[in-house]
């Protein structure tokens, strides 16, 4: 499988839009899983994650199946302040115990994998690790109506 890299500067507002539907169902994956993620982020380090390997045991040590090479990668640059449009988003990555405002202003890289254990059945679905140098920092699992943390939902 090729490993596309696409390198991009992305301005506020095009991440705005982009992240708008994202928030919406993020909101209510924060309602439904409440603080589940934060208890199981606990036993999951995400520091010292450098190659394709580390990204995908690190998934794994999530519960999830996910293809052996990233089917996406990008560049993304956070934006320097994080305006009321992100208070969703950061609030669902901060149930996981991570602290996306510690890298605002920063260029991150944000890895696309394919879940093939998703519990339901459902197919289409990934996951996404936001990392800087080799720590993760953010991350969470999409699917078409559905977005939530890394954890496994029951």
């Amino acid at each position: 499988m090729d490993v596309f890299i696409w390198t991009a500067k992305i301005s506020k507002r095009k991440i705005v839009l982009s992240l708008a539907a994202v928030l919406c169902a993020a909101a209510a994956a924060v309602t439904l899983l409440g603080d589940r993620g934060a208890a199981a982020s606990a036993s999951v380090s995400p520091k010292g994650i450098k190659t394709e390997e580390d990204r995908v045991s690190y998934l794994q040590e999530w519960g999830w199946q996910v293809s052996p090479q990233a089917v996406l990668v990008e560049e993304l640059e956070l934006p320097k302040e994080f305006g009321p449009e992100y208070s969703q988003y950061l609030e669902l990555q901060t149930g996981q115990g991570f602290d996306l405002s510690k890298y605002a202003g920063k260029r991150v890289r944000r890895y696309t994998y394919e879940v093939s254990n998703y519990p339901n059945g459902e197919t289409g679905v990934v996951a996404h690790l936001l990392t800087y140098k080799n720590t993760v920092i953010g991350g969470e699992v999409l699917g078409g109506s559905f977005l939530h943390g890394l954890a496994m939902p029951e």
